[in-house]
């Protein structure tokens, strides 16, 4: 049997399309100006269960006027804690077209207060969100019975 051979042209390469396609209206979307706000969008989309189970890391897409284009999952983990990838945070976010964007994680403890680790990863996402001129706005940790606002406690 005789096989056949293909040549590889190292000059080709894939075709990258970006784009963004939006199933709700911008009128439609919620608009976040307060930590409040925010900690209730993410507590509707939370899965309650989960909550006081296993650590889960999430970001808020913002448009340019704040309204919510969208929550993005970026890691789950297990009782005491969860990785993140800042990458994934900011591919997440040009993808969306996002002009801001929220972090969010939960504490299974109950506990509210950032752990230096928290501080450290808002530190890394802002660092790199300053390059791409994608901001963070704030960082909320929620728990069962509350939440805790980097920005409210002037950590951000």
């Amino acid at each position: 049997m005789e096989t056949q051979e293909r040549k590889i042209d190292l000059y080709e390469v894939a075709e990258i399309k970006l784009g963004y396609s939006a199933k709700v209206k911008s009128s439609q979307r919620p608009r976040v100006a307060s930590s409040r706000q925010v900690h209730e969008v993410f507590a509707k989309v939370w899965d309650q269960e989960r909550i006081g189970f296993v650590e889960d890391f999430k970001v808020m897409l913002l448009s340019r006027a704040n309204r919510v284009l969208g929550i993005v999952t970026i890691s789950s983990g297990g009782t005491a804690g969860t990785v993140v990838d800042v990458k994934l945070v900011y591919a997440a976010a040009i993808k969306a077209n996002a002009s801001s964007v929220i972090l969010a994680h939960n504490h299974p403890s109950g506990n509210l207060m950032p752990s230096e680790q928290d501080k450290r990863l808002t530190q890394r996402i802002k660092e790199a969100g300053k390059i791409l001129d994608i901001p963070v706005l704030d960082h909320l940790i929620l728990a069962e019975e509350g939440y805790y606002s980097f920005v409210d406690y002037g950590e951000l």
